[in-house]
């Protein structure tokens, strides 16, 4: 290999590293910060859901106290779950779906504007919500989690085994 490739391998790697760390930083913040917003909404939600049963009722959401309930556990426990990075994914799943039915229900015509009228998609309340639940969703709680310690500590079962 010549000295030029072995540099560039090098720098390569380097370039890995930095930004590697630097994606799991990002990802700590978004779980931080959304991770909070998440179990405070869902707080919220279970101190109130008599008003939150009649909200959903009045958006024609079905079986409006049932949903009320789940909705608020999963806020408040997803956001917890978000926020120290355990279970990251399994949990960024249901919260996207929550909030694309929050969407759905609360600002349908955002919704529908998403192509035509992207402002207004964007600034809808559930956009952020969605926003950094996919991405946990897609990337990952990053290295500064539970999850990667978990991952880390347990050996998979094909090591394992060879041992």
């Amino acid at each position: 290999m010549t000295d030029l490739a072995i540099k560039l391998r090098k720098l390569y790697a380097l370039y890995g590293t930095i930004f590697g760390s630097l994606q799991s930083l990002f990802l700590l913040l978004v779980r931080l910060y959304w991770g909070w917003q998440f179990w405070q909404t869902g707080w919220g939600k279970l101190g109130r859901i008599p008003g939150v049963t009649e909200y959903f009722a009045g958006m024609g959401i079905p079986f409006p106290h049932a949903n009320a309930v789940f909705v608020s556990w999963l806020e408040f426990v997803g956001g917890y779950l978000l926020f120290f990075g355990l279970a990251s994914r399994l949990i960024a799943l249901p919260l996207a779906i929550d909030m694309i039915v929050a969407y759905w229900y609360g600002d349908h015509a955002a919704l529908l504007q998403i192509h035509s009228n992207p402002g207004n998609f964007y600034a809808a309340a559930p956009y952020t919500f969605l926003f950094a639940s996919l991405m946990i969703l897609i990337f990952g709680p990053g290295r500064f989690s539970l999850d990667w310690l978990i991952g880390h500590l347990w050996p998979r079962d094909s090591q394992a085994r060879a041992h």
